[in-house]
């Protein structure tokens, strides 16, 4: 199935202990977008400025990612400025600014309305119901969100979920939803809301799936890395990835089982994003380093 990968498309700045970028390709919907591009036909929808590098555009397109969905506005990009500490799980940010995305309503193109598999990233909860309520052949939704929607926009958020198939959430966001420090009760708590799956990312410590039958739990570690250059994006990443191989395997409905060779997918795809800045990891990445990865990562979590 082709996916339609909706978020944020932004410009990055970013400081780590041993280097800093400017001027690099940010954003939820370009980071999931690349990784999902390696599974199944992938469409962008988002938003950028006029300051907006042509390269950056190029890249995507280089992957086979379409970009018509991608609004082009005489305004400034969507900006985030921040710095990673030692032990690069810390991070400071320095300045964000909104922009395009102020005023920004979304419109599909008419070849967009027919994507099946729609993969909502993180961005204002309006925005993903207008971008769901445009797609006239969706099947299936994952949703992303985050702590400032949670607090700011939730009842649209509620909406949402109702809507969604699978959410993927991070472990402080699941908490604060669900106002509870218990991870297994946030995450349980979570499906009480609408979706038939919810992933709760847990960082360098992996993630979490809950489903609603008797004994559906899963839970996996991250692919350990002797080095991380820049873990920006990579939990879109994961997210993207693991949308892409759930849409070029399922042709119904993904069941648990599919959901978790699916995380295995977006833990590998999240891995390569951390060992460079931006997307730069998944430029040039091929699928036979893909399969090597997996089948390494499959051996450490066998037993």
């Amino acid at each position: 199935m082709t996916i339609l990968t909706a978020g944020t498309v932004a410009i990055d700045d970013v400081k780590t202990p041993t280097a800093t970028r400017t001027g690099l390709m940010g954003g939820s919907g370009a980071y999931a977008a690349m990784a999902a591009s390696f599974f199944a036909p992938t469409r962008l929808v988002g938003i950028v400025g006029k300051d907006f590098p042509a390269a950056h555009i190029e890249t995507l397109r280089a992957r086979g990612v379409c970009t018509d969905g991608v609004e082009h506005s005489e305004g400034d990009s969507f900006y985030w400025s921040g710095e990673y500490h030692e032990n690069m799980d810390n991070r400071t940010t320095h300045s964000v600014a909104i922009n395009v995305l102020e005023a920004y309503q979304p419109k599909l193109p008419e070849h967009y309305r027919d994507s099946e598999f729609v993969v909502l990233a993180n961005t204002g909860p309006q925005n993903q119901l207008d971008v769901l309520g445009q797609c006239d052949a969706a099947k299936y939704v994952v949703a992303d969100t985050m702590d400032i929607w949670i607090q700011t926009e939730r009842k649209p958020l509620l909406e949402l979920l109702g809507k969604v198939d699978l959410l993927v959430i991070n472990e402080s966001e699941a908490k604060l939803f669900m106002e509870t420090g218990n991870l297994v009760k946030a995450g349980r708590g979570l499906l009480g809301l609408g979706p038939a799956h919810v992933i709760v990312k847990t960082g360098e410590h992996g993630a979490m799936l809950f489903g609603h039958g008797e004994g559906d739990f899963f839970r996996t570690g991250a692919y350990p890395l002797e080095h991380v250059e820049d873990p920006t994006g990579a939990g879109d990443c994961f997210l993207g990835g693991l949308a892409g191989h759930l849409a070029s395997t399922c042709e119904g409905r993904p069941g648990f089982d599919d959901i978790k060779q699916a995380i295995a997918h977006g833990t590998v795809m999240a891995s390569y994003n951390c060992e460079s800045f931006s997307v730069e990891g998944l430029v040039g990445l091929a699928e036979s380093d893909i399969a090597t990865r997996l089948d390494r990562f499959r051996g450490y979590t066998q037993f």
